[in-house]
């Protein structure tokens, strides 16, 4: 499998972050219509969540992680309804023993995307530019939510 690299992922937050509204919302209906129904299953957890706060960092994390793999020059096959169920049981498996055991291997040999995941454990554990900082709920939803993403995607590269 290819992982993605620092190096992408710095490359995909230089040009998500200096979009302005009207190429941040192109980028998106790109990458939405690119994973229909990766999108359908991402965005559903703001609302089973019931954090609109959520929504609007899932759209820019989705954004930036599709644009990270985009960055790596590499190609993903479509996620299916059958993908995701295929991997929700074994994925909250190993998110009981990630939180009970706090050991981050154990994410990381889940994922099979060390990089991008270090980078959300950052994103979600520090406060940004601004002094921003997430409340713990939405911290560890967005975690989740977007570790998820990261190991479907993983899974289809071409």
């Amino acid at each position: 499998m290819k992982h993605i690299s620092v190096s992408s992922i710095e490359k995909a937050i230089k040009k998500v972050d200096n979009l302005d509204e009207d190429g941040l919302e192109k980028l998106a209906e790109t990458y939405a219509l690119a994973q229909q129904t990766l999108l359908g299953y991402v965005m559903s957890a703001a609302v089973e969540y019931k954090n609109e706060r959520l929504e609007g960092l899932l759209i820019y994390y989705y954004c930036l992680i599709s644009e990270s793999f985009t960055q790596e020059q590499v190609l993903l096959d479509q996620i299916s309804e059958d993908d995701i169920d295929t991997f929700e049981e074994p994925f909250f498996e190993m998110l009981d023993a990630y939180f009970d055991k706090d050991d981050e291997d154990i994410i990381h040999d889940f994922t099979d995307q060390p990089e991008l995941v270090r980078f959300m454990m950052m994103e979600v554990s520090t406060a940004d530019e601004d002094g921003t900082t997430l409340d713990d709920e939405t911290a560890t939803q967005l975690f989740i939510v977007t570790t998820a993403m990261i190991t479907l995607m993983g899974r289809v590269i071409k």
